[in-house]
């Protein structure tokens, strides 16, 4: 049963990230390590993996439709490898219970991204800022952004499109295109450092990663149904309470503990799928209303 509820939750990973760009690999540590029962850091490094391989397939559609910036990514991926792989051997030394309360901060803050407004694009006026102008701010916020990545197992897409925009003078769609290329290098580092440490179950590591793809790329094929005005809060939410789901795990004899460890399949599954269906509703409503 719990097998099925992980491959079910990992296709609905798929979906949403499919539908947003982004967002919905937050949730693969906890369907390996509530759903799938794998020890928390064989499972943040599995995480990264499977980050990699879908932010990968998302590049190929972007890079396709010319919204991939090659240089910027790079120089910004580069930074992050370095950071990631640093993070993922430092990881080793890391109680598992840290990580995953540092992961839980982490979903709280792209729960908050999510809910938050996206940033301004460069004007027109003002032009798109050369890369050149904030080259070690980029690299920095690369490094930074690569550490977290390795530790915790999260893609950091939140941290990196801003960046993109602010920073790098992009224009939203390549922001977005770009960042899937950084991801992808920083979490095959992050991966790679943790290899030194942990053993990976390669079957259902494989397994989850080859659906969340075909998630994806169903998702990508349903985002004119969808209203993401109402998706994109809406899965916020949701990663909010998974987010204090987690830190609460983390607290010593906590009640939660015994109490909503089995019980964890069923909102990671059925809830993401709900939060789809209300946002294709409302754009059906809204498309008969118009």
């Amino acid at each position: 049963m719990m097998l099925v509820l992980t491959l079910v939750a990992a296709a609905a990973v798929g979906v949403i990230l499919g539908l947003l760009g982004g967002g919905g690999s937050i949730l693969a540590v906890p369907i390996l390590v509530y759903l799938a029962q794998v020890e928390p850091k064989p499972a943040i490094a599995a995480s990264l993996f499977i980050v990699g391989v879908a932010s990968l397939v998302g590049l190929a559609t972007h890079a396709r439709a010319g919204r991939v910036r090659w240089r910027t990514g790079v120089l910004f991926g580069a930074a992050a490898m370095a950071g990631a792989y640093a993070g993922g051997r430092l990881a080793e030394y890391v109680p598992a219970t840290i990580l995953l309360a540092g992961f839980g901060l982490m979903m709280a803050a792209t729960a908050v991204a999510m809910l938050r407004p996206r940033p301004v694009e460069p004007s027109a006026e003002t032009g798109q800022a050369p890369v050149d102008q904030h080259l070690w701010k980029i690299l920095g916020e690369g490094v930074t952004v690569g550490m977290v990545t390795g530790l915790v197992g999260a893609g950091g897409g939140f941290l990196v499109v801003p960046a993109l925009v602010l920073l790098g003078g992009l224009t939203m769609p390549q922001a977005v295109g770009t960042s899937l290329l950084v991801i992808a290098m920083k979490s095959f580092a992050g991966f790679a450092g943790y290899l030194h440490a942990v053993t990976i179950d390669w079957p259902l590591t494989l397994t989850i990663a080859g659906l969340a793809v075909l998630g994806g790329i169903a998702g990508g094929r349903l985002v004119g149904l969808v209203d993401a005005r109402v998706l994109r809060p809406a899965f916020g939410w949701f990663v909010v309470v998974m987010a204090v789901f987690v830190l609460a795990m983390q607290v010593p004899g906590s009640v939660w503990s015994v109490a909503l460890h089995p019980a964890i399949g069923i909102p990671l599954v059925a809830l993401p799928l709900v939060v789809v269906s209300v946002a294709v509703a409302r754009r059906r409503r809204g498309s008969r209303s118009g």
